[in-house]
């Protein structure tokens, strides 16, 4: 259905044209838009609506019907008499008519893309609607989310539809209230820099009509429409992962999750137990504050000594002993790759398990 603003834009911007005063009521009488007050044609919109003509003029005002495949939707009524108003009627209402059309398919097409997300469509019905609504299906494309802080309470969705302008062939929709998916369509020489880059741009866009929280996930590029589910459900896996281990990014992919995309799957009783086989009764995240800060600064610098000292403003054999003091206590040397691996991984499983337990309240 066909919103009431977008109704009062149109007859505002008829009226600016043809000078005249435009009402649309419905089938009962009751004014849904209008450039000035019309309510005395009430009991005339009525009787007009139960009447086989299709337009008629009564009491100096134009009525004309606005059908909805052949179902009696609205009743225009133009104020004033003659050919003139009556050509402007007619236009009107044909107008209004396309419009209603236009929204239709739109949101048939919305609807469409919410099932082909959320696979709440069998693989026949996909075809035969994509068919019928003119949406190409060997098309490379990719789903991106986008995330922001109060996302229901603000007009990400509108902003993001502006962004990408009306022309786009991209399918911008929602199947929540917090985040806006984007369904991107691309063309075969679309790298992963540009996808990377329509991301960020319209980040930046969202963050300077003032947005705060955003954050973008997208999946990886599929060449058939059946495959979009997929996309989608990266994105999502690539949004959830990004809080934990990538929280510091507003852009994702789920080409770049890495290693917490393992972890993600993990369920939390074997994080548990693999931390306590580990580390004993001991947690890796409650070293203090030192300690932590230099494991962080050697595995930025790849397991570098000299690099890590100088960058923590300290002596070598400053760091060389806080190396060893942590191999006392922890049984594993960062100097060795594999107990490197270790480490790290126990700091990503910690923080995942954090994650989960504050998710659950």
């Amino acid at each position: 259905m066909i919103s009431n603003q977008i109704l009062q834009s149109t007859i505002d911007g008829l009226k600016g044209i043809a000078r005249v005063d435009i009402c649309v009521m419905d089938v009962d009488g009751k004014p849904v838009a209008y450039t000035a007050d019309m309510l005395s044609s009430s009991r005339a919109v009525v009787e007009f609506a139960k009447s086989p003509a299709d337009s008629q003029e009564i009491q100096g005002y134009q009525f004309f019907k606005v059908y909805d495949e052949q179902q009696l939707e609205y009743v225009l009524v133009i104020a004033g008499s003659g050919e003139d108003v009556y050509t402007v009627g007619k236009m009107s209402a044909f107008q209004i008519q396309n419009l209603m059309v236009a929204y239709k398919e739109r949101f048939d097409k919305d609807n469409f893309i919410k099932n082909l997300l959320l696979d709440n469509l069998l693989l026949v019905d996909i075809y035969s609607r994509a068919k019928k609504l003119h949406i190409q299906m060997d098309v490379c494309r990719v789903v991106m989310i986008v995330e922001s802080e109060n996302g229901k309470d603000n007009n990400a969705l509108e902003l993001t539809r502006a962004h990408f302008g009306s022309n786009s062939k991209d399918f911008i929709t929602a199947v929540d209230e917090n985040n806006v998916i984007v369904v991107k369509d691309l063309s075969e020489s679309d790298s992963s820099k540009e996808i990377d880059k329509a991301a960020r741009g319209l980040c930046a866009t969202l963050q300077k009509e003032g947005l705060r929280g955003v954050h973008i996930a997208y999946g990886t590029v599929v060449k058939e429409i059946k495959e979009v589910s997929r996309s989608y459900k990266e994105a999502k896996m690539a949004l959830d992962v990004g809080k934990i281990f990538f929280d510091e990014r507003d852009v994702i992919a789920y080409s770049a999750l890495g290693i917490g995309r393992l972890i993600y799957q993990l369920p939390i009783p074997l994080c548990k137990m693999f931390i306590k086989e580990i580390f004993g009764g001991k947690s890796p995240d409650e070293f203090d504050e030192e300690t932590l800060t230099t494991i962080y600064k050697f595995f930025e610098n790849s397991l570098n000594v000299s690099e890590t000292s100088r960058q923590l403003f300290i002596h070598r054999n400053t760091l060389v002993y806080r190396l060893d003091k942590l191999q006392k206590s922890t049984g594993l040397d960062l100097r060795v790759f594999e107990d490197a691996i270790t480490f790290k991984i126990a700091l990503m499983v910690v923080k995942y398990m954090k994650y989960m337990e504050n998710f659950e309240f």
